[in-house]
């Protein structure tokens, strides 16, 4: 059974809808992101019912578990040691100030806990005290995830060990619009570490930043190289910039709500067995905005009131979103 085609409203890639493909063009998420936009979301509300329920979202709770003082130039990144923001560098937390901040997050209804650290790449004497942290989480019952910039195919096998369930390392943008962000590692540098991850048997969280001042033609480079990796990244944060005083990217022109929309579907019906989350941003995003962002097929958010340094909604503020919207915490 074919289907209908992008250009005329209904279901790319001549295959039922929901398929996973691993060979999109740019040309393809192309034709995605110039559909009406009733019809696109009509595409991603289809796609996302085959393979969700999309009354869920998956809940997961951030913690900045060693802040700033990062050497990476990063334009969006508040941490970065090259930018005058007012955040200073912080040591590695205290293993059990991690576990009762986990504690807190599972009591609110996360299921997933995020740990972040602002390095390059961690050294393996701090790489003992994560490991510990992992395995401490994990003992909650909560499923685990760190992000802690470029690892080695060795300290991949290491979190692999310590039971890490999720690494979070994000391509940010398009690999053209890369090097007008970030030039102390490379776009190869960040594919080379989502690889040693996903050999190492670790599920990957990778996604994006929009907003930064790129083109349509980098947000839809973004989605085909994610979707284009010989495995979909398990989970997909999308996030909308978040502009800091003080670094490169303050004063950004604000990117239009549609855009972030269109995004959101892109990645719901490029990658249809994804977790497409919803992350830095929310905080300035109106509740119609995310409502629209749900209806795209994005089904997992951030609760709490921070995102490492930036402000995220409170978690009373999406409960209560959610109940207005009929959506349900994922078990």
């Amino acid at each position: 059974m074919t289907i209908e085609t992008a250009e005329n409203g209904r279901f790319s890639g001549g295959m039922l809808p929901g398929a996973v493909r691993h060979d999109w063009t740019r040309a393809e998420v192309a034709a995605l992101f110039t559909l009406p936009f009733p019809d696109l979301l009509y595409q991603a509300q289809t796609v996302h019912r085959a393979f969700f329920d999309p009354c869920e979202v998956q809940v997961s709770t951030l913690l900045s578990i060693k802040t700033g003082g990062c050497p990476e130039d990063c334009a969006y990144c508040p941490q970065s040691a090259k930018y005058d923001t007012g955040v200073t560098a912080e040591k590695l937390m205290n293993v059990d100030a991690v576990l009762e901040a986990a504690r807190a997050a599972k009591a609110a209804g996360a299921r997933r806990f995020c740990m972040g650290a602002a390095w390059r790449e961690p050294k393996d004497r701090d790489l003992d005290k994560v490991c510990t942290m992992i395995e401490g989480v994990r003992a909650l019952g909560l499923e685990t995830c760190v992000t802690l910039g470029m690892l080695t195919r060795v300290q991949a096998q290491r979190l692999k060990r310590a039971g890490l369930d999720y690494y979070n390392h994000n391509l940010d943008t398009s690999p053209e619009f890369y090097g007008n962000i970030i030039t102390t590692r490379t776009y190869q540098d960040r594919l080379d570490t989502l690889a040693y991850v996903r050999d190492a048997g670790i599920h990957v969280c990778c996604g994006g930043i929009v907003g930064m001042g790129e083109s349509a033609e980098d947000r839809i480079g973004m989605i085909a190289t994610l979707a284009s990796l010989p495995v979909h990244p398990e989970s997909v944060p999308i996030n909308m910039l978040v502009q800091v005083a003080g670094t490169p990217l303050a004063g950004a022109g604000v990117l239009d709500p549609f855009d972030f929309v269109r995004t959101v579907a892109a990645a719901r019906i490029a990658m249809p067995r994804s977790l497409v989350r919803l992350s830095a941003g929310r905080e300035d995003m109106r509740d119609e905005m995310q409502a629209l962002c749900f209806l795209a097929g994005a089904n997992s958010i951030f609760y709490g009131p921070k995102l490492l340094t930036t402000p995220n909604p409170a978690a009373d503020r999406d409960r209560q979103l959610m109940d207005r919207l009929g959506l349900r915490p994922m078990e």
